[in-house]
């Protein structure tokens, strides 16, 4: 073979080995452009597979003292729970518990309660702890004093539907108080 030829020839290969390639390029290159589909598909994987990973709040770890025959505790404690909490009962009453974390008698209700540093005295709704907890003021904590119906444990068809105003009230610990959320209460029209 001449020279020439195997320059022919060599040529024929590049030229030949190019073609292939950029074939194999276009074809590499459609196999890589996604289609709307598998973009989709991608997509909801990685949406399905972040939400494995995203990490759900805890549970608010509270301790409630109470009456063991106390049936409003046991609905406020449930009212709680369906906001997230998972409360620690301790059926011994809560006279003496209430004055060793220093909430003092005038506050008082039927169950006293310990979350995070703040006691909960009466019947607080959990939005109000759960701000409470998110504005960590310098406080001793909250309390609803009595047990006003129409707040969380004493509400619902027991007690007729009745909604009486009520004051939550943030407790220092020098013993005096402020409003902290006033709940008014439902005026019923005189039968």
């Amino acid at each position: 073979m001449s020279y020439s030829h195997v320059i022919h020839i060599r040529r024929l290969s590049r030229s030949k080995l190019r073609a292939q390639a950029q074939s194999s390029l276009r074809a590499a290159r459609i196999a890589l452009t996604p289609s709307r589909r598998t973009l989709l598909i991608g997509l909801a994987t990685l949406i399905s597979s972040s939400s494995l990973f995203a990490q759900k709040d805890p549970p608010l770890a509270i301790q409630v003292w109470k009456d063991p025959h106390c049936g409003c505790c046991k609905d406020w404690i449930a009212h709680l729970e369906k906001s997230g909490f998972t409360a620690t009962i301790l059926d011994q009453g809560n006279n003496a518990i209430r004055n060793q974390l220093g909430m003092p008698a005038k506050f008082g209700s039927c169950h006293t309660a310990l979350i995070q540093g703040y006691v909960i005295e009466g019947h607080v709704p959990a939005s109000e702890i759960l701000y409470l907890l998110k504005v960590r003021p310098s406080a001793l904590g909250l309390a609803v004093p009595g047990m006003p119906v129409g707040s969380p444990g004493m509400d619902g068809s027991v007690y007729g539907n009745r909604r009486d105003a009520f004051d939550v009230l943030l407790v220092q610990k020098d013993g005096t108080s402020k409003v902290f959320k006033s709940y008014p209460g439902e005026k019923r029209a005189s039968s």
